[in-house]
């Protein structure tokens, strides 16, 4: 019998804290065989003693390291018999600051990490995706990816192309019976979040502060649903659409409220 003893399983990256931390224990609690992945060797140890070691395989993992990457998803393969009923592409890390004095360093530290990574551990999953009935591809864009956000260029420009990607997925998936989705997070309580921005969030509105468990029920609420983008709060689709529908507005709006006129 595999590890996962016939339980429906979902494989996390960035699984150590945050988003993905809540998304592993919801998903555990309703009865799921749960793979974490993260650089955090400290933090997989924790929610391993937490889970249980027979409700989970932990996995230390740089994401940019494909050759880790795809060990690491073999391995997965072998503990649940060569399914994986939900893949969540949630490492992520945010480097802020105006485009232009960014070190090129950081520049490609966000992409490798937030588009590349992504790009290569749904190729990496497909086969366990496909071999398994209603299963779900799902990834972790923002709300950076409704408008770019000046300050975070960089990161806005890779959860743009995340948005894009699921969207396309979603279309050429569809043929091997494998579906596509993705979060856009506002302002969500986790260590990725700089402290200056949770002290000042507004009580109310798209803006707020919303805790990470909110993220993990759009994961689970996802699931058991054929809808493509989950927005967390959900006003943020009113803004999605605004955003598209006078862009030049908004532009006019962030700068002001941002500070990046002169």
């Amino acid at each position: 019998m595999t590890k996962s003893a016939g339980r429906k399983s979902i494989f996390i990256t960035g699984a150590a804290s945050g988003m993905g931390l809540e998304t592993a224990r919801l998903f555990a609690a309703k009865g799921w065989f749960i793979g974490a992945c993260d650089v955090n060797a400290g933090g997989l140890a924790a929610l391993e003693q937490e889970l249980g070691s027979a409700n989970c395989l932990v996995q230390t993992l740089d994401v940019t390291d494909r050759a880790a990457y795809a060990a690491a998803m073999a391995a997965f393969g072998v503990a649940t018999g060569g399914t994986m009923d939900l893949l969540f592409n949630n490492a992520g890390i945010g480097r802020g600051g105006a485009f232009i004095d960014q070190p090129w360093e950081d520049v490609m530290a966000v992409v490798n990490v937030n588009l590349i990574a992504v790009l290569s551990g749904i190729q990496l999953a497909f086969p366990l995706l496909k071999a398994t009935p209603n299963a779900l591809c799902f990834t972790t864009s923002s709300s950076s990816a409704t408008f770019g956000m000046g300050g975070i260029a960089v990161y806005s420009a890779t959860k743009h192309a995340v948005k894009g990607l699921t969207e396309a997925l979603s279309v050429e998936f569809k043929r091997h019976g494998v579906r596509a989705a993705d979060t856009l997070p506002g302002a969500i309580d986790t260590p990725l979040l700089p402290d200056h921005i949770k002290q000042n969030s507004p009580t109310e509105g798209m803006w707020r502060l919303i805790p990470a468990t909110v993220v993990a029920e759009a994961v689970w609420s996802a699931y058991n649903s054929d809808k493509i983008h989950w927005y967390v709060p959900a006003e943020l689709a009113e803004f999605d659409q605004m955003a598209t529908a006078n862009p030049e507005a908004v532009r006019d709006q962030m700068a002001t409220t941002l500070n990046f006129l002169d």
